[in-house]
């Protein structure tokens, strides 16, 4: 079989087939004449993933970019503590890989001058191009890295947010028609854990089982019987699991790293463009991609992301703050205390915080008042306790 065929030259190049590649694509599309090579290693874009965001997370006139890409809108969602609940009017939405995947792959299928690469390994990523694994070379005008998590490397000892969803479909349909974003009802073990519930259609479900943890290591089979039981227990009939995702994040608790020199630009989660406390990616990689849809083909990429770089530099230290705050101060059974007393704030400072997009105010209602109950300052200093 012969390998598939490559431009000689583009005026952008996008490696890796994820969120924020898809979404540049997507948004550069609209500027005729712009040549776009996207190179993904799996026969599919999109990964097998679930991105969820708020509505006031996308801009006016970036509303028909998003809305095909949606597969579930929501007026509100619900969140519970042992003690305290609360229901939340923020709309919601949600983005599936496989939605991602038919719709960027309809636009390099349509628009001349895109070439899309799946089933293709990269050997080597540069600012000019990339070399393929077969030898093949790729050149272009900018050159984007966008490879997912594995290529965050996080400055200092991170936590994790590490998780396992199953997508379920259901024998008898249900009634619960709002996401339950976390219910941390549940017994709290391995970190603060919860139970992320997104109600698709009466009859699929998505029921996700996610602990911030201090350290890596995911039991997938006991996980996988924790989802199924939490699902019984809320009143799902399960009739078969219709897919599985699962990850492990960093959760950074320094600053953003600083990025290397004289390479590809870093965007999306290998470049540190994500939520460090909730692992969100959507809000921020929309704004990237819109920021080089509006710029000059020609225009350095380096120079287009620089102010957004600045402002994303600036709430990514914040919410690294946040993180070392949650696994150095309190005890694991403790940290859903944190969460408790954060869901108590307006509606507008939860959305901010969720889109990475805090104001000094919204930083301030954070950090004051009653401390959330468990704190500890001798466990804070306590020798050993990670991170350090």
């Amino acid at each position: 079989m012969m390998p598939a065929p490559v431009p000689q030259n583009s005026d952008l190049l996008l490696v890796g087939g994820g969120l924020q590649s898809a979404l540049i694509a997507l948004a550069t599309a609209r500027q005729e004449g712009r040549s776009v090579t996207l190179v993904e290693a799996a026969p599919r874009v999109g990964g097998n993933h679930t991105w969820c965001f708020h509505e006031g997370d996308v801009p006016d006139g970036a509303h028909s970019l998003v809305e095909p890409l949606v597969v579930r809108r929501w007026p509100g969602y619900d969140v519970a503590f042992p003690g305290h609940a609360r229901s939340l009017a923020l709309p919601y939405a949600a983005i599936s890989s496989a939605r991602l995947a038919e719709r960027t792959e309809e636009l390099f299928a349509t628009t001349p001058g895109y070439t899309l690469l799946t089933g293709t390994r990269v050997a080597t990523v540069e600012r000019g191009g990339a070399t393929l694994e077969d030898g093949r070379r790729l050149t272009a005008r900018s050159v984007v890295d966008a490879r997912g998590p594995d290529g965050f490397l996080p400055r200092g000892r991170p936590a994790y947010q590490k998780f396992l969803g199953l997508e379920l479909e259901l024998a008898v349909p249900t009634r619960q028609d709002r996401p339950f974003l976390m219910d941390a009802r549940v017994p709290q073990r391995d970190g603060f854990r919860f139970l992320y519930v997104l109600p698709f259609s009466p009859t699929r479900v998505l029921v996700e089982d996610t602990c911030f943890s201090d350290g890596p290591e995911l039991d997938v089979a006991a996980t996988r019987e924790e989802v199924l039981a939490y699902a019984s227990k809320s009143g799902l009939v399960v009739s078969r699991v219709v897919r599985e995702e699962q990850g492990l994040l960093a959760m950074p608790t320094r600053g953003l790293p600083r990025p290397p020199r004289g390479g590809a630009l870093r965007l999306g989660y290998a470049g540190g463009w994500f939520h460090p406390t909730t692992a969100y990616s959507f809000p921020v990689a929309l704004r990237v991609a819109l920021a080089i849809a509006a710029a000059a083909p020609d225009a350095p990429l380096d120079e287009v992301v620089a102010a957004l770089r600045d402002r994303h530099r600036s709430q990514f230290r914040f919410a690294a703050f946040l993180n070392r705050l949650l696994v150095s101060a309190f005890a694991p059974e403790d940290r859903w205390n944190v969460l408790a007393r954060f869901y108590r704030l307006p509606d507008d400072t939860i959305r901010r915080f969720y889109a990475l997009d805090l104001s000094t105010q919204d930083r301030l209602r954070i950090l004051c008042g009653a401390p959330p109950q468990g704190i500890s300052l001798r466990f804070a200093l306590t020798p050993g306790v990670p991170p350090a």
